[in-house]
């Protein structure tokens, strides 16, 4: 096993934990998510099929098409982890029908939240994503 198919396989497992851990969030801990956690849970559930797939066929092209779903997903989780924790921040969006996107389900330790959580899983595809080199064709 080479050094791009470890970095393909741990972001595959990063991305399965992530839309494992909402979905257990949203269905056995009944935790309603908010318009922002749609938003991330769009970009990261389809990364742990397509990551899946990439894995499996060592297909690092793979990467282009995943950079850019990472990167938005990490600014997204940025945006809500700072409504959040930042004070005066949440007025700059206002919050739509439903959960306020400020709300904090879980503050484990005085900052991790959940979208504390899906920027960290966010920053470790995109970082592997960006350590995986590609293969020259002979």
């Amino acid at each position: 096993m080479n050094k791009n198919q470890i970095y393909l396989y741990l972001a595959w497992l990063v991305a399965i934990i992530a839309t494992l851990g909402s979905l257990y969030f949203s269905e056995i801990k009944e935790f309603i998510p908010c318009e922002l956690c749609w938003y991330q849970r769009i970009l990261m559930y389809p990364l742990a099929l397509i990551i899946g797939i990439a894995t499996f066929k060592n297909d690092v092209a793979t990467k282009k098409y995943i950079l850019p779903i990472t990167i938005i997903g990490w600014f997204i989780s940025l945006f809500h982890y700072l409504e959040q924790k930042v004070p005066g921040f949440a007025k700059i969006k206002p919050c739509a029908d439903g959960v306020p996107c400020s709300a904090e389900y879980i503050n484990w330790f005085g900052f991790i939240t959940i979208p504390f959580l899906a920027l960290i899983g966010f920053t470790f595809i995109t970082v592997l994503m960006l350590l995986i080199k590609s293969q020259k064709s002979n």
